[in-house]
Parts: structure tokens; sequence; C-alpha cells
């Protein structure tokens, strides 16, 4: 199967034009509002309003920096997040920060601020061993399970998938990442 390799970014996002005023919020008020994931691989809830994995350490160093800058101990509170809905709570100012596989992009560049990548991941398809399926084209006209996807991006509509009408797609909710494209036959991480 061909592979593909996508950098992703954690999004330790404040909005764009008002990371001032984020930064101004969060010392005034003593608190910051961490988007987390419920049912990613890279971060989960426990339950009880108790978040883990890579994700939640990765903000949690974040904040620790940000709390010796301020001088001050600062009141974490969590907000859940899905793929459609991180940027628009990061924008509007509901979330403070976000760190999951949100790919960095210059569409969403204009919308919030990234820091550097933190994780890459490879994109693999998995069939059934005796399907015969050895390539991403022999997809068209099977059923492709995939994440809920958001806009095209460059990368997928490049690949020599076949187009998604002749594919037909079967949407998992609670699979680790988003697809990257809206091509059901060339899944990709958001």
């Amino acid at each position: 199967m061909k592979k593909t390799m996508l950098a992703l970014a954690a999004v330790l996002a404040v909005g764009a034009v008002h990371a001032e005023d984020t930064l101004k919020k969060i010392k005034d008020s003593g608190s910051i509002t961490m988007g987390v994931r419920e049912s990613s691989g890279l971060s989960y809830t426990l339950g009880d309003g108790k978040f883990v994995g890579y994700h939640i350490d990765v903000c949690t160093k974040v904040i620790q920096d940000l709390e010796k800058q301020l001088g001050k101990k600062l009141e974490v509170k969590y907000q859940p997040v899905t793929s459609q809905n991180r940027i628009p709570l990061v924008q509007n100012g509901t979330v403070d920060i976000e760190c999951g596989s949100t790919t960095n992009n210059a569409t969403r560049q204009k919308d919030v601020a990234f820091a550097v990548t933190t994780f890459v991941e490879e994109v693999r398809i998995a069939v059934k061993a005796n399907s015969g399926i050895n390539n991403i084209g022999q997809l068209a006209n099977k059923t492709v399970a995939t994440t809920t996807a958001p806009p095209r991006c460059k990368r997928c509509a490049s690949t020599s998938a076949p187009p998604a009408s002749t594919s037909r797609s079967c949407s998992a909710r609670t699979t680790p990442t988003a697809s990257c494209c809206s091509n059901p036959a060339a899944p990709t991480p958001s």
C-alpha cells in the first residue's frame, strides 16, 4: 500500500489575532481552558473530568511554563472538543489552548497560532490479509471506513486514489484521528 507521511502540529492555540487578549484573560482570571479530546488515540477521558494522554501531557507542560512566566498557579478547566469545533472554539475564546492532531496548514494559520510540530504520523490502510487489495486504487467500489472529513487538503487531492464517487464511505466516530480529505479512499489524519 502507498504510504503517506504527514506532520501534525499540536495546536497550542490562541486566536492568531487575539493572542495578547487571551494571555491577559488567563492572567486576570487565574484559569486556562484546555481543549481536550474524549476519545482520541493520543488523549482521552478516564471519566469524572479526568483526561490523559500525550496531548494532555504536552498541554500541561505548556501551562506549567506559562505559570512560571505569570508567577502563579492556574486553575485548569477542560473543554471537550471535536475535529469539527476545535478551531472555532479557540477562535471564539471558549478554549485557550488545544493540543491535538490538528494539521498545521496555511489556511488554519490565518485563524489560530500553532506551536512546532510535535507528532508525525504515517497513514496506513488496513484490509484483510486475504482480500487481494495491494494498493489504494483497488478500493474503488469498496466500503471504506473513515472518520468525519474536514476540508480537502492538497496532499490528498494529488494522490492517485479513486474519486470519492466510486467508493462507499462508512463514517466511524471513535477512531483516533479524522481523515484529512473528503476522499474516503485516501484516509489521512487531520
